[in-house]
């Protein structure tokens, strides 16, 4: 018996192995198998992804060309539109009438020019994403650009019983920067100011040296922001009153993106009824001996 034991567990040994070593093949072979289909799926999904690619390469071409073509015509019209509303202002007479059409043609060139900026918004924007955004610094004064655009904001800010001042610390100072592109920054803060400050409330503009930069802030008196909005004001199309026509929430999302271009930063600071301050910093341009 103890023999036919011995020859029995031996057997059942046997049997295991074999069964054991069967498995092993089994799985070995499962998973080649897999690893054969996983690289055959990548490879395909990898061809399926360089497709898509160039196929999106292509699309975003396409919009760009449309853009181009659609906002270079839109604008001639435009151009001709304001042309004419100027031919209408400055020929109507001093009557009733005439002052209707002067009011008339005003309305007008102003819908025209906020037409205009939109568009030229939204080709900002496919710019942007498609890494287009070009901006050429050069040493310029800061101080000179911030009064050109405090000129240019008067009379906006003067209609609507706002004052509009500047802060300098000297005559001039040279920073590095686009000046076409810098005015656009400055032009959103104060449309952006102007259109939350109340009638009777203040602006200031102040540009001041900070180490090796240059800082400019635009500071209101309107209600102010809560902590969440200071979060998310710099976001595309974000807006502060929810389905606010006079924009397309673009503006402050084009400045951040210009001032980064610049290697700069912006930033904002506000208490909910004490008005706000929009800061932005440049890099500073040594005065030439």
């Amino acid at each position: 018996m103890a023999v036919e034991r011995v020859q029995e567990d031996a057997a059942l040994r046997q049997e295991r192995a074999t069964s054991d070593e069967k498995l092993h093949e089994e799985r070995e072979a499962r998973k080649r198998a897999l690893a054969s289909l996983l690289r055959m799926e990548r490879e395909t999904t990898d061809q399926h992804l360089l497709i898509e690619r160039a196929r999106s390469d292509e699309a975003l071409a396409a919009r760009d060309d449309f853009l181009g073509m659609v906002s270079h015509d839109l604008r001639t019209l435009l151009g001709g539109i304001a042309m004419r509303a100027a031919m209408l202002t400055r020929n109507a007479s001093e009557d009733e009438a005439g002052q209707r059409t002067r009011r008339h043609a005003e309305s007008i060139q102003h819908f025209t020019a906020r037409m205009n900026r939109l568009i030229g918004d939204l080709l900002d924007v496919a710019s942007i994403e498609a890494g287009k955004l070009t901006v050429e610094p050069r040493p310029e004064d800061a101080i000179r650009l911030v009064r050109e655009t405090v000129e240019a904001f008067q009379p906006a800010a003067s209609a609507k019983g706002i004052a509009l001042d500047t802060e300098v610390a000297r005559d001039s100072m040279l920073a590095r920067f686009d000046h076409e592109r810098i005015l656009q920054v400055l032009a959103n803060l104060l449309s952006n100011a102007i259109k939350f400050t109340p009638e009777g409330g203040r602006i200031s503009i102040r540009v001041e040296p900070v180490g090796e930069e240059v800082r400019f802030s635009v500071t209101d008196t309107g209600p102010g922001l809560t902590g969440e909005d200071l979060g998310r004001i710099f976001e595309r199309f974000w807006q502060v009153v929810i389905g606010d026509r006079r924009g397309l929430g673009l503006g402050l999302y084009i400045s951040k993106c210009i001032v980064e271009a610049h290697g700069g930063r912006i930033w904002a600071e506000s208490k909910p009824g004490a008005g706000s301050t929009f800061f932005f910093t440049l890099r500073g341009a040594r005065t030439p001996e």
